[in-house]
């Protein structure tokens, strides 16, 4: 293993730092001079495997470039086929949509596609608590009844009953969850993720898939000298549940959301703008904004509100409706996370108990509610470098949520579970995973899945090592430097954002700022200063290491971002972690 960067074995937080290996500083410095890119840039870049003469289109990334066809996936022709024959023949269609971003999303992109076409859609989503996940047999016969065509969004690719019981309707399904080696009785089921497909496409979110069926359909259209909506004005809602499914920013998602971004900040789409506001977001729109605050209050209504809120208020077009439903998610959402952070302490509490050092980290009580299990999965997940899995209790069955470390795939683990049947069901992609399992069957159920993620290799590490990507220096971190790095960028799931060290370092200014952030202030010793910001730092060590520091100098690692403030720009570093220098 290669010398800790810095001489950092183990820091604040407990971590060993990581930096770029020889290689890499090779391929930055090739970068660097072969592209004319300043050093940071090319230190990302080299991180990302980008050979020099790939830089210019990895910095500009375009759909035009990037965007698979649509009939590389199987199944779309028949599925834009048959959507756009419900369409001319003004056929009776309902959307079925999974409660969380990535369904309301999906549901929005068709929804609002059909009323620019003249036509309205029915929209299904199913009650969390009172149905459960995806379609089942009482709605699906409903819908069946009233309408000639069903698109499931997000959903689907397991529920062979359900669809077998839409009798009299066509069924469309367009999915990115692991499929099982059978797929369900519908016309077409368009996902990238079925076993029969060769995965190039698996990093696609479902709303990535509509967006390529709509695609199709457009083409199709145009062949038969017709024209359709402008998809790019839809990008926003692909960018939302991009980033909010946490869906790899790697490939064409790179794109995707990149150029939703700036359809975003045009602010055009009375649901984001009404979500926006009362999130109390003062500038352009970041991956960040959409992961942490748009889509955690797309999905309250979901977790434990009305399950058709999040669905309905990005696909309205009418401003106030708009404006009413973004306030009831903020309401929500201020209920869920009182709900969250009183499950996290019992789960946190529970797992501590049963052991944090094994494959899976799991925990299970009775009543805990079932809309934010999979947001505590993750806390805990974060927390151990693990898998987690907590589970709510209700009656005979406990329904529960999950989340995954890289490497770790998850969903597969769960299917393969409930096909030993030590589930009453379960599936879910690589990163997360639903299940239902019986009361008395939980216990083995949770050791024969730590068994199946160990396979994977997930127990093995420690705690998150740091990983850096290079060494930078105050006068270096630039407004405009920070903004050509942001050019490697989107960051999020599967492209990090890249975090820089700032070696020995002399703290001028360490104070708390709220309940638990500490703001600082560090300089070089040769004039340049930058401001930082370490959120939660003094839920741990950090806050206290440095808010103390009686004259230490020390070396911090952490994000580049830039704060603006009355109009004025300045670097900010967003503090991670940080070490004494020797």
């Amino acid at each position: 293993m290669a010398d800790p960067f810095l001489g950092v074995e183990c820091s604040a937080t407990g971590r060993r730092w990581r930096g770029p290996s020889a290689e890499q500083d090779r391929q930055a410095e090739a970068l660097a001079q072969a592209a004319r890119l300043p050093a940071p840039v090319a230190a990302v870049l080299a991180a990302r495997g980008v050979p020099p003469e790939g830089a210019a289109p990895f910095l500009e990334p375009t759909l035009k470039d990037l965007l698979p066809d649509p009939l590389s996936l199987r199944d779309m022709g028949a599925a834009a086929e048959r959507f756009l024959a419900a369409v001319s023949g003004r056929q009776r269609i309902a959307v079925f949509a999974d409660y969380d971003v990535d369904g309301g999303a999906s549901a929005a992109l068709l929804l609002t596609w059909l009323r620019e076409m003249g036509l309205a859609a029915t929209l299904y989503i199913p009650d969390r608590i009172d149905e459960g996940y995806g379609p089942n047999v009482p709605a699906m016969e409903q819908l069946a009844r009233d309408h000639d065509l069903i698109v499931c969004v997000d959903c689907g690719t397991l529920s062979h009953d359900p669809i077998a019981a839409a009798r009299g309707a066509d069924v469309i399904v367009l999915d990115h969850h692991l499929g099982a080696e059978t797929l369900p009785p519908a016309l077409a089921v368009v996902n990238p993720n079925r076993q029969d497909e060769d995965g190039d496409l698996g990093h696609l979110c479902a709303a990535g898939v509509v967006f390529l069926m709509l695609v199709e359909v457009n083409r199709q259209m145009r062949a038969a000298g017709m024209s359709g909506p402008n998809l790019l004005a839809f990008l926003d809602l692909v960018a939302l549940a991009t980033v909010a499914d946490v869906a790899p920013l790697t490939g064409v998602n790179r794109a995707l959301v990149r150029q939703g971004l700036k359809v975003m900040a045009k602010r055009a789409r009375p649901g984001l703008v009404a979500l926006a506001d009362v999130a109390r977001m003062d500038s352009a729109p970041t991956p960040y904004h959409l992961g942490f605050l748009l889509g955690p209050r797309v999905n309250a209504g979901g977790r434990i509100g009305k399950a058709d809120l999040g669905a309905r208020l990005l696909s309205t077009a009418d401003p106030a409706e708009a404006a009413a439903i973004a306030e009831r998610l903020d309401q929500l959402n201020t209920e869920r996370r009182e709900i969250e952070n009183a499950v996290r302490a019992a789960a946190l509490d529970q797992a501590e108990a049963r052991g944090l050092d094994g494959p899976l980290v799991w925990a299970a009580g009775e009543g805990w509610h079932p809309g934010v299990v999979g947001i505590v999965a993750s806390r805990l997940k974060e927390a151990t470098n693990r898998p987690a899995v907590v589970i709510g209790l209700d009656g005979d069955e406990g329904k529960g949520s999950g989340r995954s470390i890289s490497g770790v795939d998850l969903g597969a683990a769960v299917q393969r579970l409930a096909a030993e049947g030590l589930l009453v069901k379960g599936g879910g992609h690589k990163m997360a995973a639903g299940l239902t399992v019986a009361r008395d069957r939980l216990e083995d159920a949770m050791e024969r899945l730590g068994e199946l993620l160990a396979r994977q290799g997930a127990g093995q590490a420690g705690p998150a090592d740091l990983r850096l990507t290079g060494l930078l220096m105050p006068g270096a971190a630039t407004v405009e430097m920070v903004e050509r790095i942001e050019q490697a960028g989107p960051f999020g799931a599967g492209a990090p954002a890249p975090r820089f060290a700032f070696a020995d370092m002399a703290l001028s200014f360490a104070r708390r700022v709220g309940d638990s952030h500490l703001k600082i202030t560090f300089g070089d010793g040769m004039g340049a200063r930058l401001e930082g910001i370490a959120f939660g730092a003094f839920d741990g060590p950090l806050g206290p290491l440095l808010e103390e520091h009686g004259g230490a100098r020390f070396h911090l690692a952490g994000r580049l971002d830039v704060n603006t403030w009355r109009g004025q720009a300045r670097v900010q570093l967003r503090l991670e972690d940080a070490a004494r220098a020797a």
